[in-house]
């Protein structure tokens, strides 16, 4: 919910400082007319600094800092204490519930590290060569984020390391920045125009982030995108066109956007959905219900009953239950899809179901 907040502020002030006009006041950078909720507004934006400071300064702030703070807490609450549920695949990497913590928390400081050692070097001062150096960052962390934890998992670190840039650029660039420019005008110096500058840079980067932030805070409840074997590239050419859009969009703030951005994110997302795309089994042989009761019993029932057995689980998820023959009749095709096509169920695999059993799945689906 507070995500919603910052990132609505985030496109508006976007979309309002690529559309100022110019102003014959020379202290003015420019200024805007608009009409909205049956009101008119005018908005000037200082070069540096109004001539006298107003009474009352509106900060924005609070909107991403609380988006961290609430986005970290639900990390600690669902995937952290949760970890051999959420975070830990044993067929990706057997990990300690400690190892995998450790290994997520540092991720977010890795990557915050690296972000900020980029932007400050000399890469920073130009857009395209830094905007290569990150994607090229970002594609790695994808990859090694997935070659540690579950899909579920790596797709959410991935946004939270992405999160956590954002904020710090809030905390310690864009705020600062704006604090320094008001203490220079409160001593009557001459604000430092790097400020203002180096602010606008993380702004536009944080917009620029906004959209494959959302996509992996909601990949969690599409177990296709990061159940897949080639999840690594399905988060990359999301996170890549989600980031083309954002860049299509400021471009047209400012007039004609070039179409090889809009292009290139139809692209990529036609890419990924080929890549999701279910493949025929290559064994043919009907299967039984019988044979399908029996892996489910051994495989699913502790979770997925009217009673779950499971230690710490008084109904079923998502009332989701495989109990009868008819409930399982229901629900092939999510069994299917959680179990075959994405390997999202049983959650990090506690059950040790295996790719026969899976296979035999598969064909009890797609064989009639």
């Amino acid at each position: 919910m507070v995500g919603i907040a910052w990132i609505g502020a985030s496109f508006y002030f976007i979309w309002l400082d690529n559309h100022l006009e110019s102003s014959k006041d020379t202290n003015i950078a420019g200024e805007l007319h608009a009409i909205h909720g049956g009101g008119f507004y005018r908005v000037e934006k200082f070069r540096l600094a109004p001539a006298e400071l107003p009474k009352t300064l509106h900060w924005f702030k609070w909107e991403a800092y609380w988006t961290w703070i609430t986005g970290f807490a639900l990390l600690v609450l669902v995937y952290y204490l949760n970890a051999e549920l959420y975070l830990v695949d044993p067929a990706v990497m057997k990990l300690s519930t400690g190892t995998a913590v450790g290994a997520g928390l540092a991720s977010l400081v890795i990557g915050l590290a690296v972000y900020e050692g980029l932007c400050r070097s000399p890469l920073g001062k130009n857009e395209t060569a830094l905007a290569i150096a990150l994607l090229t960052v970002f594609s790695l962390a994808a990859w090694a984020l997935t070659q540690v934890f579950s899909g579920r998992g790596a797709f959410i670190h991935f946004g939270a390391i992405l999160g956590t840039i954002m904020a710090a650029n809030v905390a310690h660039i864009i705020i600062p920045g704006q604090r320094e420019l008001v203490r220079a005008k409160e001593q009557g110096r001459l604000p430092d125009e790097k400020y203002s500058l180096r602010g606008k840079q993380r702004s536009v980067h944080n917009t620029y982030f906004t959209l494959p932030v959302i996509f992996t805070m909601i990949a969690g409840h599409h177990a296709m995108t990061f159940g897949h074997g080639w999840n690594w590239l399905v988060l990359i050419a999301i996170a890549l066109a989600g980031a083309l859009v954002r860049l299509w969009f400021v471009a047209r703030h400012q007039g004609a956007a070039p179409a090889w951005t809009l292009i290139g994110a139809l692209i990529l997302t036609g890419v990924v959905m080929v890549m999701l795309a279910p493949r025929a089994p290559i064994d043919a042989r009907p299967v039984s219900f019988a044979e399908v009761k029996e892996v489910l019993d051994r495989r699913c029932l502790a979770c997925h009953a009217e009673k779950p057995t499971f230690q710490g689980l008084a109904e079923a998820p998502k009332g989701f239950k495989l109990d009868t023959r008819e409930r399982i009749e229901a629900q092939r095709v999510l069994i299917h899809q959680q179990t075959v096509l994405t390997k999202a169920m049983p959650p990090g695999n506690l059950t040790a179901m295996t790719d026969e059993e899976r296979a035999l799945l598969d064909r009890w689906v797609r064989i009639k």
